[in-house]
């Protein structure tokens, strides 16, 4: 499929590099292209970043028939543009797409739009330390109409946003509570599929949690309300006895690109990975007796994120002295490494542009 390519008539000044924040500019264009059981995915085009018209009887607004995808490209010290295992985002894309019942997209077209995209766009993509390229890639139900059915007209499209750190802290350790009124998603839901519904039902919690001054809530299962699932939008992860625990992919816990990447690398180095349940009492019993020696969330936004302190019963703990450990510093200074073309990528995870 050709992409029609329509340039703006009035490109946007760029911010400035030292003020971005995160997902608050967006670039000159987005991609876009719908789909129809008669035509299948067309008309696809990049056009002037700009509001889109839909109907408000979308299925999107009454039904959340939404999922959606994040990533990055990143200004590498020579000047050119890579990107981090977009392929695995796209695939895991259509596992979400496939749980809601939307079509399925061509990841190689997927990914083929998303570079003639930032190619477009290149000139937005930051170079400052700790910048990046953000990509949001998402695809919608977008019939007119209020009966609950199957979606039949979809649209897909990409939008790009120069953006600094996603925590104000950055790689400072962030303190986080563990929720124990809401849950985020339960084996059999919508807890592996990357779609909205899913963060909207997080809101309460999250706000409760900054109120109370903590940057994120760490999740239990929602059955047994004993095991811990994801930290808000990343998945978690702990070095106990000097072996790293990750809750396990049961179906209520997003399967993380970033979190398939920190296993690699902790296993390339010798550290022993359990994918397990991990119940937050045995957390807790780990560090009254020295055993806790790291705690960190990891995800695309934030890439690894130290966990200093964690509240459990508005009880605190801190954890490390609320210190970044050694290993949540090395698999941070890897995986940027990797990403900003610092380092060499062994695994075949990049895609200079």
């Amino acid at each position: 499929m050709k992409i029609r390519i329509e340039r703006t008539a009035q490109p946007k000044p760029h911010a400035d590099e030292s003020q971005l924040g995160f997902g608050r500019y967006f670039t000159d264009h987005m991609f876009w292209m719908d789909y129809t059981p008669e035509k299948g995915w067309h008309d696809a085009r990049i056009v002037p970043y700009g509001p889109i018209a839909l109907s408000p009887a979308a299925t999107v607004l009454h039904y959340g028939m939404e999922v959606f995808e994040g990533l990055k490209a990143y200004r590498r010290a020579d000047g050119r543009v890579q990107l981090f295992r977009p392929w695995d985002n796209f695939s895991r894309m259509n596992d979400s797409a496939e749980r809601l019942c939307l079509p399925q997209l061509d990841t190689e077209f997927a990914q083929e739009a998303l570079e003639t995209l930032i190619r477009l766009d290149e000139a937005w993509v930051p170079s400052l330390p700790g910048t990046s390229l953000y990509i949001r890639p998402f695809e919608f139900g977008a019939d007119p109409f209020l009966g609950l059915h199957t979606v039949h007209h979809t649209q897909f499209g990409i939008i790009l946003s120069p953006s600094g750190s996603y925590y104000a802290e950055g790689i400072n350790p962030v303190k986080i509570m563990i929720e124990t009124r809401d849950v985020r998603a339960v084996r059999g839901g919508t807890g592996y599929a990357k779609c909205g519904g899913n963060y909207a039902a997080s809101s309460r919690a999250g706000m409760y949690a900054e109120k109370k001054g903590y940057t994120q809530v760490l999740w239990l299962d929602g059955v047994e309300r004993k095991y811990v699932e994801e930290v808000g939008a990343m998945n978690v992860m702990f070095m106990i006895d000097h072996k790293v625990v990750t809750p396990a992919l049961l179906g209520s816990v997003l399967p993380g690109v970033t979190r398939r990447s920190c296993i690699q690398l902790l296993k390339d180095w010798g550290y022993e990975v359990e994918e397990r349940q991990l119940a937050a009492e045995e957390i807790f019993t780990a560090l009254a007796e020295g055993r806790l020696q790291e705690a960190w969330g990891c995800g695309t936004a934030a890439v690894v994120s130290p966990i200093g302190e964690l509240s459990f019963h508005d009880k605190a703990y801190t954890i490390n002295d609320f210190q970044i450990g050694p290993v949540t510093r090395r698999l941070y200074d890897e995986l940027t490494g990797i990403q900003y073309g610092r380092l060499p990528d062994t695994h075949g995870w990049t895609k200079v542009l």
